[in-house]
């Protein structure tokens, strides 16, 4: 069977994740850190075998895919609205702890649901691998998103308590038909 590896990487910071606030599908751009942070991801990433990048249309994904791209010699070839970040509906633009204080069971009003975004978030790594082969790939995604991948591939073990899906930190997934499974876990550039 044919196995597909791929570079989950976060985008990098922008105000809102500094602030605190949550972002979903709100298009908010990279700041300064979260382009030094997208250039240290290139850097580490720059050892790999990678022959694929794609991201989520998101400007900051898209940024953060294109400065990785320069490091390790690569253009984006396709954008996946399925690599979006967790549609929020009415938290979009709150603070994490306004969210979690209106939202105790973290389900805003009007949001896609974490079994919507796991479905979706699945599909989509299956299309990608589909396309790519055995080629690796980067994808640049949201943190979201990312996490309910490491939750469905791990068997919910990961990401541990305490910890969350770091700005540019890479983990690494294999794709091979319908399993996903985690290979190498929060990765962060220095």
């Amino acid at each position: 069977m044919r196995v597909t590896l791929i570079a989950l990487v976060r985008h990098g910071e922008t105000e809102w994740n500094r602030l605190g606030k949550v972002q979903g599908h709100s298009n908010i751009p990279l700041n300064d850190t979260g382009r030094a942070q997208a250039a240290g991801a290139g850097e580490a990433l720059r050892g790999g075998d990678y022959q694929v990048l794609v991201a989520s249309p998101l400007d900051r994904a898209n940024e953060t895919a294109k400065i990785i791209g320069r490091a390790v010699g690569l253009e984006v070839s396709a954008h996946y609205d399925g690599l979006k970040e967790r549609f929020y509906g009415v938290a979009e633009g709150m603070t994490a702890s306004d969210y979690y204080a209106a939202f105790p069971d973290r389900q805003a009003t009007n949001a896609e649901t974490l079994d919507e975004l796991t479905e979706r978030a699945l599909a989509t790594l299956r299309e990608i691998a589909e396309s790519a082969g055995d080629r690796d790939v980067i994808a640049v995604a949201h943190g979201g998103l990312i996490a309910t991948v490491l939750r469905h591939a791990s068997g919910g073990s990961l990401p541990r308590e305490g910890e969350y899906v770091a700005n540019c930190s890479q983990q690494i997934v294999e794709v091979a038909g319908d399993d996903i499974r985690v290979i190498g876990y929060n990765g962060t550039p220095r």
